[in-house]
């Protein structure tokens, strides 16, 4: 069985992901080079992989230079950098693993698909919800006519106030000179889902959505501009000292430090923007936002995605003709109707014996990926190509624009062929 050689860029939260992966399928998959500009990141990695130190880079730029080392390179790099490093990829001779967001403007987007044309190469974008058996049950379902034609989705993405302070008031999403607009960031996954499950493609998008409690105005008085500056307000659900400390050495707290200790957290928190007051920091990204999808065949979508919410979470509805189904991705279960008989329920359990990273999709991702790479034969309907995927990114930035115009109804064919044209 032929293995699938992989070279990982960016070893953090996510490239340390795929190393995990990579001990379950030790038989079909090998990482034969990693790069980072942290040396304590490349130290971190290599404890458990022992590669030689002349497959340890520095930088982007170091690998690129070197001779292909693999099949397929994986992105995690910051989202900004994702055009440069798949471009230069691509010309070097890698398949990709790329991390969404693609990139962080249609341009940008559009450049790597066409670059994608030009070097007759394959982009595998980690849309992992895909790749669950919560969302394929689903596909299932709907493929095999039992809900008819679906006629309505309503769906939404349950952040969590913690994941949100973490990753979109302090982390690299807090801001959109820097970033992308949250709808693209934490959800071109679901906009991904919708097509996906529906079959359809997008025609008409609006949106609402604002910065609303993430603010000066919700400050606490007398709250320093840092939480380890002695802030008194301990019993704050955001005071970074103590939310960090409580999570070692897990997520978010080994996205600080690899090693994380309070002492080492200590000293992070005071230098950057995760030891900020969540009412002081500089970001600029929705805390809430709605969008309205109409499909081709007259479907219609309504997702919701929202800081404020205890525990992160997905919940789907998916209303057809002959039947609906309901779930949320945490419970592992699915709530079957068919009209006219005794309603039902899947229990995922049975189906699948590992729900860890993102409901089970993230080792599913990299199962299917190195099958599909390697040429085995199997439904590839799933594979999160670039074509397809690069459609949900169209639909968030489209929705993006809706919301920045009090909600105005975006022509997403017109709104694309405009950025095609200003991209040539």
């Amino acid at each position: 069985m032929k293995k699938i050689t992989f070279a990982i860029l960016g070893m953090g939260n996510r490239g340390t992901q795929c190393l995990r992966r990579h001990f379950k399928y030790q038989d079909e998959m090998e990482i034969t080079a990693i790069a980072d500009n942290r040396r304590v990141r490349l130290d971190s990695a290599n404890r458990h992989l022992n590669l030689p130190e002349d497959r340890l880079f520095d930088s982007a730029e170091s690998l690129f230079s070197a001779p292909r080392l693999a099949d397929v390179l994986y992105i995690a790099t910051p989202d900004a950098a994702h055009k440069e490093h798949a471009v230069a990829a691509m010309a070097k001779g890698y398949h990709l693993l790329l991390e969404k967001p693609i990139a962080n403007t249609l341009a940008e987007c559009i450049e790597i698909v066409e670059a994608a044309r030009k070097y007759d190469r394959k982009i595998i974008v980690c849309h992992v919800l895909r790749y669950t058996v919560f969302y394929q049950e689903i596909k299932r379902l709907i493929s095999e006519g039992a809900l008819g034609k679906v006629e309505n989705i309503v769906a939404s993405e349950k952040i969590g106030y913690y994941h949100f302070a973490h990753s979109y008031v302090r982390g690299n999403w807090h801001k959109l000179s820097d970033s992308s607009p949250a709808i693209l960031a934490k959800c071109s996954h679901d906009m991904d889902l919708m097509l996906w499950l529906t079959g359809q493609k997008c025609t008409k998008v609006s949106s609402f959505g604002s910065l609303d409690y993430f603010t000066a105005a919700n400050c606490p008085e007398g709250a320093p501009p840092r939480c380890s500056d002695g802030c008194k307000h301990e019993d704050c659900p955001f005071h970074a000292v103590k939310f960090y400390n409580s999570r070692i050495p897990g997520w978010p707290s080994n996205v600080l430090h690899p090693d994380p200790t309070e002492e080492n957290l200590l000293e992070i928190l005071k230098t950057t923007d995760y030891g900020k007051c969540v009412f002081q920091s500089d970001n600029d990204v929705v805390d809430h936002q709605s969008v309205n999808l109409l499909m081709e065949d007259g479907c219609t979508v309504s997702f919701t995605m929202s800081a404020f919410n205890g525990i992160q979470d997905r919940f789907i509805h998916v209303m057809g003709t002959k039947g609906d189904v309901y779930g949320d991705l945490r419970r592992n279960k699915l709530e079957v109707q068919i009209y006219g008989q005794e309603p039902y329920t899947i229990d995922l359990t049975t189906l699948c014996d590992d729900f860890t990273g993102h409901g089970g999709g993230d080792s599913r991702m990299f199962y299917d990926v190195v099958r599909f790479l390697r040429g085995d034969d199997f439904d590839t309907s799933a594979i999160t190509t670039i074509e397809r995927s690069a459609e949900s990114h169209y639909v968030a930035f489209a929705a993006e624009q809706s919301r920045l115009m009090d909600g105005q109804v975006i022509d997403l064919s017109s709104f694309v062929e405009e950025a095609e044209k200003s991209a040539k």
